[in-house]
């Protein structure tokens, strides 16, 4: 999968409101080519809402370990859930990786290297091994984030 059709599939989703910081935007710098998916079916980011997905293009500081220094190399960040998560890694998400976790393998479902205690997952260049895998888990953080969502903004019952 290359990051143009993971942001066409998620685009795809209702309600994503999708973002990719650029120069003269008034971003950070460091967020400039990653892009970053919010479930906000009104078309506006959320104020406090926390991405669903993000896509990342290179290493930021304290997160190291997936080497997206390398050519053509970039990792997709997925807030799958606890039941997903453990579904992937075969434990939960407080529980450290196994030693022979490896952040930076590619086209394999591994632990947020630094979300994993969120229940994020990460695949680092998804490729055939994992393309349905990661569709899967971007359709249930799309479901999460819309369910969040509207618990968030429906009133509750008199």
């Amino acid at each position: 999968m290359t990051k143009d059709e993971i942001i066409s599939f998620v685009s795809g989703l209702d309600g994503v409101l999708t973002l990719t910081p650029a120069p003269g935007d008034g971003t950070p710098e460091i967020s400039w080519g990653d892009t970053f998916f919010s479930y906000a079916p009104d078309g506006t980011a959320p104020p406090a809402g926390q991405p669903f997905a993000t896509i990342v293009t290179k290493n930021h500081p304290g997160d190291e370990t997936s080497r997206l220094d390398r050519p053509g190399t970039f990792r997709v960040n997925i807030a799958a859930g606890k039941e997903a998560f453990r579904r992937h890694t075969g434990h939960t998400p407080h529980e450290p990786a196994p030693a022979t976790s490896d952040p930076g393998a590619t086209d394999t479902v591994t632990a947020h290297p630094v979300y994993a205690a969120a229940a994020w997952l990460a695949v680092v260049n998804p490729g055939e091994r994992t393309e349905a895998a990661t569709r899967d888990l971007l359709r249930t953080a799309h479901r999460l984030a819309r369910a969040r969502h509207d618990r968030r903004t429906t009133p509750a019952p008199r």
